[in-house]
């Protein structure tokens, strides 16, 4: 079974993307296990954003605080990999804690999401356009 995302949040992250080709952008996923309704930019905090992505901490506290007071409820991250393929890299899979949590990886080009289901491991889940 798929995650739905509408085209034009689809296509705000593409181009987000292909807008940063030096380095991984990144940010959170809310919504629930049928549809990503919202997407929010963070702050590649990692020590080589050429390469690697890190989710400023204080985005991370303010979406967990803002979802027990009722907000919206984070269900995973997306980042980029500008000259890659939007597959999880062997240092995706190192951070994978087997959480369910929803991995979105772009390209200039493509989106993939994957679900941690194991740590280490991920599943591809389809991802439907409306």
């Amino acid at each position: 079974m798929g995650i739905a995302i509408s085209s034009t949040l689809l296509r705000r992250l593409l181009n987000a993307a292909c807008a940063s080709p030096d380095a991984e952008i990144c940010g959170l996923l809310f919504g629930s296990s049928e549809r990503i309704e919202a997407a929010e930019a963070a702050i590649n905090v990692a020590p080589d954003p050429a390469r690697l992505f890190e989710i400023d901490p204080a985005a991370l506290f303010a979406a967990h605080r803002a979802a027990r007071a009722g907000g919206a409820r984070m269900i995973g991250h997306y980042h980029s990999h500008p000259s890659g393929t939007p597959v999880p890299s062997a240092r995706d899979a190192e951070a994978a804690m087997g959480d369910g949590a929803y991995w979105l990886i772009l390209t200039p080009n493509e989106a993939r999401l994957w679900r941690s289901v194991a740590i280490g491991a991920f599943e591809p889940v389809p991802l439907d356009h409306y």
